[in-house]
């Protein structure tokens, strides 16, 4: 008889890291220092920040598209 495995307390996706490609961006002086002034890692905030108004917008676009 195979093992019982409790499941319950895992994350989905906890060691899925999506690949990354360097960019070149300009941004403004003062959001640079805003997203430097949390600290190390403004570069991952910045990631962050993109990537939910991207999944926000995607949203946003599957309800209209159920509206109609």
């Amino acid at each position: 008889m195979p093992e019982v495995v409790d499941w319950s307390g895992t994350e989905v996706g906890r060691f899925f890291r999506p690949t990354k490609r360097p960019v070149t961006m300009r941004l403004d002086d003062d959001v640079i220092e805003w997203l430097k002034s949390y600290g190390r890692g403004y570069q991952t905030k910045a990631n962050l920040l993109l990537r939910h108004a991207m999944e926000s917008n995607r949203r946003a676009a599957v309800k209209g598209r159920g509206a109609a």
